[in-house]
């Protein structure tokens, strides 16, 4: 019987994966979950859009200037843009891109180029890759209306580039799979890339300040660019231009050695994967030591004010803080932000603009903005329970409790931060009137109170379960990301007409007396939410367990 049935081939297993594939994303549209999540990501792609379109528009009248003028050699600063764009953007969102593991296909009797195939072409499902095609696109447009002779060279040129693009990708994505397969190489690559990161933002003031001396060195390196991808690409068609058809082949055939020397080290990585490996961090086992029981003293407990479930809650939520070492790092950027803000755009010599922000104008802008930054967690605050959401429905705790415990956490995070950034605030660019002062302070209150009923509303219909240690295909439910935006927005376009009520009525304590009220009046919803929040979990119960414990 083995002889009778045909083996498909390579192209057959393909359309036949994706087949499957597709069905399993249609029927996973049949659970109402997926349903929101589904119209969160297309209003985001439509916000992506507009970006993705507006950038092609500035590409295509870049291109067509740079040779309509005769200066064909300055379009290699549009593929050196988009070359950086594909490469780099999905190492900063590396929790949006796609997060399918290719593993899992091995349990399909592939061919290994039928494996291979699918995973480099799984590289055009990254929104940088999608994007930057686009932008290429637009380039190839402007270039051929410019000069329409271009367009057979531009279109080599493009496709050789995708080529090498997509095979450097998925070969780095491959790789950093490989290297990162530990959680401490995790944590240190976690940590080098925000200290990058936050390097970065300092550029802009450095060559400010030191431009000049920084030009000869800058010019000394741009002839070693040369023999990068990017730069050959703008060379070839710059040669085509000048009609140095042996330059362009040349450069064309340098680009197509990229990829393929590309292609190679990723077929090396992807065999590895389709032989069996398996990226573990499971230690070896040990002897397990005997440890003395550690006795509790009510004396000792920081905790005792609270009830004994919602102190529990607030331990486990705070041993899971110190469980992620993401988290933990992402603790420092609030006050990161603040440094770097206020060098841009406030003190003695502001970079951005020549003349300083007012601190009653700024502090409360750094403030809505940080509240934007660590707020943003609340909205899917089962993320990190996996399993364990199992445990609330079979202890004896209500969810009002476990609401209570979650929310006086990430309080308590809130609170440790925004007071870090206001002492910082205050020795970099000096605090504002007090009336601003007290005002600010009153929105805050404000707008956490606010929100932590939304945000518990939202954890309970659109949770996404996150694992500890991980960035690749860590993102939030989509339309709680939407809930997340339009609750900002929100309390937003309450906040700014209150704050400027006093400028417009000469009265200046006349906002903190305004916010006061209305955080009186948030803080009293919020405690009228819990109850009807704990029934709605309650009745969530299936979907949740469903989407934490897969």
């Amino acid at each position: 019987m083995a002889g009778v049935i045909a083996v498909p081939g390579m192209w057959a297993q393909i359309r036949l994966v994706a087949g499957l594939r597709w069905r399993v994303a249609r029927n996973g549209l049949r659970r109402k979950n997926n349903q929101w999540d589904l119209l969160g990501l297309i209003f985001v792609a439509a916000c992506g859009a507009i970006l993705v379109v507006g950038v092609s528009i500035g590409a295509f009248s870049a291109a067509y200037q740079m040779i309509s003028k005769g200066r064909a050699s300055w379009i290699g600063l549009l593929f050196w843009a988009v070359f950086l764009f594909w490469q780099l953007f999905p190492v900063f969102t590396a929790g949006f891109g796609a997060g399918f593991e290719f593993r899992n296909l091995l349990r399909f009797p592939f061919s290994r180029r039928a494996f291979y195939v699918i995973g480099l072409a799984y590289g055009f499902a990254d929104f940088s890759a999608i994007t930057s095609v686009c932008w290429l696109l637009a380039i190839t447009l402007g270039v051929a209306v410019a000069n329409a002779s271009l367009l057979p060279s531009m279109i080599i040129v493009c496709g050789l580039f995708i080529f090498m693009n997509v095979t450097l990708e998925r070969m780095i994505g491959s790789w950093l799979e490989r290297i990162l397969a530990r959680r401490r190489t995790r944590e240190i690559f976690f940590a080098l890339f925000i200290l990058v990161a936050v390097s970065a933002q300092f550029i802009s003031p450095v060559l400010q300040h030191y431009g000049r001396a920084v030009q000869p060195w800058a010019q000394a390196i741009l002839p070693y660019l040369s023999v990068f991808p990017p730069s050959l690409a703008g060379q070839a068609i710059a040669g085509a231009y000048g009609g140095q058809f042996a330059e362009t082949f040349r450069d064309e055939a340098a680009i197509a050695a990229y990829g393929l020397l590309f292609a190679v080290l990723l077929w090396v990585r992807l065999s590895a994967q389709y032989r069996g490996e398996e990226l573990s961090e499971t230690a070896a086992p040990l002897r397990v030591k005997s440890r003395a029981a550690v006795k509790s003293s009510l004396e000792r407990d920081n905790l005792r004010l609270l009830s004994p479930q919602v102190a529990a809650v607030v331990r486990k939520e705070f041993r899971y803080l110190t469980r992620n070492s993401f988290a933990l790092f992402l603790l420092i950027m609030p006050l990161v932000f603040v440094l770097v803000f206020a060098t841009q755009f406030s003190g003695s010599h502001p970079v951005v603009s020549k003349h300083p922000l007012s601190p009653d104008l700024f502090f409360p802008g750094m403030m809505a903005y940080l509240i934007l930054i660590l707020t943003s967690p609340a909205y899917n605050s089962f993320a990190f329970d996996g399993r364990g959401i199992q445990t609330y429905f079979t202890s004896p705790v209500s969810f009002r409790e476990v609401f209570l415990g979650k929310n006086l956490m990430q309080l308590a995070i809130s609170v440790f931060e925004l007071t870090l950034c206001i002492v910082a605030f205050s020795y970099v660019v000096g605090l504002p009137s007090s009336p601003v002062f007290f005002a600010t302070l009153a929105a805050i209150v404000f707008v956490l109170s606010g929100q932590l009923a939304i945000a518990n509303w939202s954890s309970l219909h659109f949770p996404r379960k996150l694992n500890f240690g991980q960035m690749r295909g860590q993102r939030q439910s989509g339309m709680a990301a939407l809930v997340s935006l339009g609750t900002q927005v929100l309390l937003g376009a309450i906040s700014a007409p209150v704050l400027f009520a006093s400028r417009w009525t000469g009265n200046p304590w006349l906002s903190a007396e305004i916010f006061t009220f209305l955080a009186a009046g948030a803080i009293v919803g919020y405690f009228s939410s819990l109850e009807p929040l704990a029934q709605l979990a309650e009745k969530k119960k299936e979907s949740l367990i469903e989407a934490l414990c897969r």
